[in-house]
C-alpha cells in the first residue's frame, strides 16, 4: 500500500486530504511543519509527498532540497499564491508537480493517480548496460560510472541519461522526455524537464568529459552529443 506524506499547517486542510487520501486506498501520514515533515519522511519513507511551501520551520522549498539529496520520492507542491516563481522555485530544486490553493480534494487525488500510473509503467530495467566514451551506465543497480569515478545520480536523473545517451542520434523534446520518463498523463510543467537536466549536468560535470556532453537545441530540446574526436 503505497503512503501518503500530507504537510500542511493547516490542520483543517490536512483532515480534508488525509479523508480523501484513505478513501482512495492509500495509507496517510500527517505533518504540519518543516521539521515534522523531514523526520517522517526519513522514519516512513512514503512513496507520495505532498508538501505545503509555507510552513513553520523549514518551509516546503528546504524540505524538498533535503529530500532530494537522496530520493527522488514523487513530490508535489501545494502553494497558496501560484505566483509563477514559487511554481518555478519548486521545479528548480526537484518538485514533480505543484498544485494551487484552493482546490478540490479529487483534484489531488488525480494528480496523485497519475504520479501512481507513471510509476506502474516504468519498466524493470533488467540487465542493461550501456557505455559510451568513458561513460557507463548499468540499469540493473543504476550505477552510473565516469571513467573510474561513479556518479551519485537518482533513479530519475540515471534514466534521462540512459534514454538521452541510448538515442544519441537524435534530439528529445521536454515532451517527449515527459511521455518517456514521467507517463503520457503527467499533469505538471514541461520546466520540469529543464529542472532535471540542470541538475543532471551539475553532477556529471564534477568529472571532466570531453568525449561527450548533453547539448541544448534550441527550439527543440536536449541531445546526447558525442565528440568523435576525443
Amino acid at each position: 500500500m503505497t503512503t501518503v506524506l500530507i504537510a500542511d499547517d493547516n490542520r483543517q486542510l490536512v483532515n480534508i486530504l488525509k479523508a480523501a487520501v484513505l478513501n482512495e486506498g492509500y495509507s496517510a501520514i500527517t505533518a504540519y511543519n518543516g521539521n515534522e515533515a523531514l523526520e517522517s519522511f526519513f522514519r516512513f519513507r512514503p512513496g507520495i509527498i505532498l508538501l505545503d511551501v509555507m510552513m513553520p520551520g523549514p518551509d516546503g522549498f528546504q524540505v524538498c532540497r533535503e529530500i532530494r539529496k537522496e530520493s527522488d520520492v514523487p513530490i508535489i507542491m501545494i502553494t497558496a499564491r501560484g505566483e509563477d516563481f514559487e511554481k518555478i522555485m519548486g521545479l528548480e530544486i526537484g518538485a514533480d508537480d505543484y498544485i494551487v490553493k484552493p482546490f478540490s480534494p479529487g483534484e489531488v487525488i488525480a494528480r496523485i493517480r497519475a504520479v501512481m500510473r507513471r510509476i506502474e509503467k516504468s519498466t524493470n530495467p533488467g540487465e542493461h548496460s550501456l557505455c559510451v566514451k568513458d561513460l557507463s551506465i548499468n540499469l540493473s543497480n543504476y550505477r552510473v560510472m565516469i571513467g573510474d569515478t561513479r556518479i551519485n545520480l537518482t533513479k530519475r536523473e540515471t534514466d534521462m541519461l540512459w534514454t538521452l545517451a541510448n538515442g544519441r542520434f537524435r534530439a528529445y523534446s521536454r515532451e517527449m522526455l515527459l511521455d518517456m520518463l514521467w507517463g503520457y498523463d503527467y499533469c505538471g510543467d514541461p520546466r520540469t524537464v529543464d529542472s532535471h537536466i540542470k541538475r543532471l549536468r551539475a553532477k556529471l560535470d564534477s568529472v571532466p568529459h570531453p568525449a561527450w556532453d548533453i547539448r541544448t537545441i534550441r527550439n527543440v530540446g536536449y541531445k546526447f552529443e558525442v565528440n568523435s574526436e576525443k
